[in-house]
């Protein structure tokens, strides 16, 4: 199944709406468009134990790091106004198609 266009897209600054880490606010890293997940900074944190690499020059220990969180539980928060909103879309007069926010108006996409 094919799933629609996501509705935040990178470096876009969102709420998260749902989970443990409900009410905060970070910026998007990673969409991840075929699972329909995203990955926001300072969000959905977990404890990864890695093995040290020299080669690669990673050192071994306890690292913490973001773990997607399903796009569903996140929402644009709307640079202009501040709000969590909903996106439109809407043709500039020079052609240009741009998101907007649903509350003020505002466009998103600079």
């Amino acid at each position: 199944m094919a799933h629609p266009a996501p509705a935040v897209k990178k470096n876009d600054q969102v709420a998260v709406l749902a989970g443990r880490d409900r009410g905060k606010r970070g910026r998007v890293l990673r969409v991840l468009p075929t699972k329909g997940r995203v990955i926001v900074e300072g969000v959905n944190l977990i404890k990864r134990h890695t093995r040290a690499n020299p080669q690669r020059n990673i050192k071994g220990g306890i690292v913490e790091r973001e773990a997607s969180i399903h796009a569903s539980n996140v929402q644009l928060v709307c640079p202009e106004c501040g709000a969590v909103s909903r996106t439109g879309r809407r043709q500039l007069d020079d052609g240009t198609r741009v998101r907007v926010c649903v509350k003020c108006k505002g466009v998103v996409d600079k």
